[in-house]
């Protein structure tokens, strides 16, 4: 499932209705069992009015109990997960098979009733649609609305989607749950409700902000990345949504995080607009000793550029990916951008800090020419920035990459790993800001790494890096300096010229590798041994 839900962005068209309040599916399903026994069984007329009154009675118990719903708040969520950690995971429970060995061509079909959305016809701004399971998507979710403080079922009927045919749309009855959410809110002009934020598979949510297209995404928690005895996807297996007043700009979501190792509660505050902006309250009960356990995870999607990676196979394209650089500020203010690559074989990186400050997957070329896709807008792809809120002590930020061919995979993870890990009985609270701009949200006036490259240094055999800085445009090339380093090897030069074309600086570093297969280059741009730009880091692979 993990490599497929950059994919999934594609038909994020699909989309499935609801049926606000548990009595409704109660009584539709009680109608048409009655009717069914009618036919069967002949009754004296006092025994069917006796069964009436009863059933009567019974749907009205229903109805009281649906409309007074069950107190509601934060607290519930940490309660319920917390439970939840004192014994071991249950099964998860599963969509029909028949709704699961559908083809996409088939789940496609499913379509939401946009006119009964949530809140869609009252004076709150947000609107609420939903994801109906089937195909990929076959673990069934709860999602409760939450009104005054009381949470409430959603529920669903056999009318709730448009369907390929009437046994879909009962099977879809029958299961009553939903196999994620999407928000929706007028973040693009003022009379058209876009859908701006997901929740659906496993743990994953994506975003955008005014003016982009879906593009990389965000997991609850990463547990067990690239290690060996596999990784395990937790999942939200319950959602509640707060419903906003008229006058609110922000909606909050809650969700319970269950998997094999851990169960936790998150609390998602939504600001939708330019950009949109998550803040996010994880807190998180282990069940083992976790050892491999990702804060903040990001997925995403690279499969080669012009400059640093250049395709295997032929492309008319420049460059394709969502992300092109892992930035990371560090506890100490150190910025650092790492160019991404579609590395031969799995790599992993680590980057140690204490208290860090930020990290984030950066789609920094903003324009068309760059990758010259007409259906995949690349270039309107966000980025995501990690802010944290609270000590997240020492650890490191790592950086996954994996050997990919289609550009349907997620093949980039980054996240936030922990020294210690987790024990065992143990609670951690993780509080962070997400924002999905359009490139990093920090340091916006200081200069930047807008580009880097390789080749070979002309008239030699010698690999030769480029690395271009803008916003310098009153520099003196005299009075910078160039700290360069290389763990196999030797630097052989380091060069730095004027480059008007960006108002900035462009360095060259050439080196020897000797006979490594691997090295880690570094780059750092100088002016009085003062560090004026972000460090450069780089992984050298020998071809």
């Amino acid at each position: 499932m993990k490599s497929f839900l950059i994919s999934v962005s594609h038909f994020r068209s699909q989309s499935f209705l609801l049926f606000k309040g548990s009595v409704l599916i109660s009584l539709f399903i009680n109608a048409i069992s009655y009717g069914h026994a009618s036919e069967a069984v002949v009754v004296s007329e006092s025994v069917q009015q006796d069964q009436v009154l009863k059933s009567e009675e019974s749907q009205s118990g229903q109805q009281d109990s649906a409309l007074k719903g069950y107190v509601f708040s934060s607290q519930t969520v940490i309660d319920l997960a917390k439970k939840l950690a004192q014994s071991p995971m249950q099964p998860v429970e599963k969509a029909p098979k028949a709704l699961i060995d559908m083809d996409y061509s088939m789940y496609r079909k499913i379509n939401f009733q946009q006119n009964q959305a949530v809140w869609g016809n009252t004076p709150t701004k947000f609107s609420v649609q939903l994801f109906a399971p089937g195909f990929l998507f076959k673990d069934l979710v709860t999602i409760d609305v939450v009104e005054n403080g009381r949470a409430f079922p959603l529920n669903v009927s056999a009318d709730s989607f448009t369907t390929p045919n009437q046994e879909i749309s009962e099977l879809i009855s029958q299961v009553g749950k939903y196999a994620g959410l999407r928000l929706h809110y007028p973040i693009n002009r003022a009379d058209h409700n876009d859908e701006f934020v997901v929740f659906q598979g496993a743990s994953y949510f994506r975003a955008v902000s005014k003016g982009q297209s879906y593009g990389l995404s965000a997991r609850g928690l990463a547990v067990n990345v690239a290690q060996p005895k596999g990784e395990e996807f937790p999942m939200f297996k319950q959602f509640w949504i707060e419903r906003p007043s008229s006058s609110q700009d922000a909606i909050v979501v809650h969700a319970l995080l269950d998997s094999k190792s851990v169960a936790g509660a998150y609390r998602f505050g939504i600001y939708p607009g330019k950009p949109t902006r998550i803040d996010v309250k994880a807190t998180l009960f282990p069940r083992v000793d976790l050892k491999h356990v990702g804060i903040a995870p990001l997925t995403s999607m690279f499969m080669h550029n012009s400059s640093l990676d250049a395709s295997d196979f032929p492309d008319y394209r420049p460059a394709v990916h969502d992300s092109d650089g892992l930035q990371i500020l560090t506890g100490k203010d150190e910025m650092i951008w790492r160019p991404l690559n579609n590395p031969k074989t799995l790599e992993v990186s680590a980057f140690s800090d204490d208290y860090p400050k930020g990290f984030g997957l950066i789609q920094r070329h903003r324009n068309f020419e760059d990758y010259q896709d007409l259906e995949a807008n690349y270039h309107t792809r966000p980025s995501a920035w990690i802010k944290p809120l609270n000590d997240w002590g020492q650890g490191h930020v790592e950086l996954v990459e994996i050997p990919s061919d289609s550009e349907t995979n997620d093949n980039i993870v980054a996240f936030w790993q922990p020294k210690e890990g987790f024990k065992k009985d143990q609670s951690y609270t993780y509080q962070y800001l997400m924002t999905w701009s359009n490139n990093t949200p920090v340091s916006m006036d200081l200069p930047r790494i807008v580009r880097s490259a390789k080749g070979v240094k002309l008239f030699t055999d010698s690999p030769e890096v480029v690395i271009d800085f803008n916003k310098m445009p009153d520099v003196s090339v005299e009075d910078l300096t160039v700290d360069a380093s290389i763990s196999q090897g030797k630097i052989l030069e380091a060069l730095i010229v004027k480059n008007p074309h960006n108002n900035g600086v462009r360095v060259y570093v050439t080196f020897d590798p000797q006979d490594a297969d691997l090295a880690e280059l570094r780059v750092q741009l100088k002016q009085d041994e003062v560090a004026i730009a972000p460090t450069w880091l780089y992984r050298w692979v020998k071809e």
